[in-house]
């Protein structure tokens, strides 16, 4: 896999250190960003799709974005939390073609690299630890705002530390084989990466080997929603973030998603959202 350093652009989310006292404890967690985890006391466990698994003090855990896991604290327990978002410069989403280790064992200037995170960022702690909290679209956007808006020399640093905590794990990294993606998450990560294109049921069909009536079905079973649901919730994720981080005209961002009817754009966004493309950016852009 031919990826270049140049085409990595993580976002730091929120990063802090939790303490808890068998009160992590939250169900089918499932996230558009990518956590890590720095474990400094305690142990916890992780439900994942391949099972439950420890969390072991000084060591790190790597989840993926959009992984559905449950998390389970039954005693004291501290760690260090780091949420990646990948900036939608990037061409590729770099995170999901590889397969990355859950676990790798840390070392001393991993700890001192998490609280420098912390250090300079120290309004992106999270209030509470309820992903109901904070693991939602508006919270997502505010968060990505108050990134953009940080000194650049603090974006400089955090960007070197989350790509040399990232290191460690690339050395154990495994590039995805597409052969073995089950066909709705294929269709997926297709959508994801070409969301800035015109997406035609038809292509997500023959990408899955699937009659376009049998994907749609095992799409709605596997997603809870159709695929052109799907593909418009993402396509207007897209506008909110482009709203907020852009000085582009609202024409300019249809035009980028591949909207040809301006009037469609509006009335999709006010559908999903409860407000106008403009109504949107006079809110969160405060």
């Amino acid at each position: 896999m031919n990826l270049q350093v140049e085409q990595m652009h993580p976002l730091v989310l929120n990063v802090g250190l939790a303490i808890h006292n068998a009160d992590w404890n939250w169900k089918n967690v499932n996230s558009p960003f990518t956590r890590l985890y720095y474990i400094t006391e305690g142990t916890a466990q992780i439900e994942l799709p391949d099972g439950i698994h420890t969390l072991y003090p000084h060591h790190m855990y790597f989840i993926p974005s959009f992984t559905v896991h449950t998390n389970i604290c039954n005693s004291h327990f501290e760690h260090y939390y780091l949420h990646i978002y990948e900036d939608h410069y990037s061409e590729d989403d770099w995170l999901e073609q590889w397969e990355f280790p859950l676990e790798i064992k840390a070392s001393p200037l991993d700890l001192s690299l998490f609280q420098r995170l912390c250090e300079i960022n120290p309004h992106m702690s999270l209030q509470k630890s309820d992903p109901t909290t904070y693991d939602n679209n508006p919270t997502l956007m505010r968060n990505l705002l108050k990134n953009r808006q940080r000194a650049f020399c603090d974006k400089v640093e955090s960007r070197g530390i989350v790509l040399q905590l990232l290191s460690h794990f690339f050395k154990y990294a495994q590039p995805r084989n597409e052969m073995e993606d089950n066909r709705i998450a294929k269709a997926v990560r297709y959508i994801h990466k070409h969301i800035s294109e015109e997406i035609e049921l038809e292509k997500l069909a023959e990408l899955s080997c699937l009659s376009k009536d049998h994907f749609i079905r095992l799409f709605k079973k596997g997603m809870g929603t159709t695929p052109l649901q799907y593909v418009n919730q993402k396509k207007i994720e897209k506008a909110q973030l482009l709203l907020l981080t852009e000085e582009l005209a609202v024409k300019e961002i249809a035009f980028r998603l591949a909207f040809e009817d301006y009037s469609y754009f509006n009335r999709l966004f006010k559908k999903i959202t409860s407000m106008t493309p403009q109504e949107y950016r006079r809110l969160y852009s405060r």
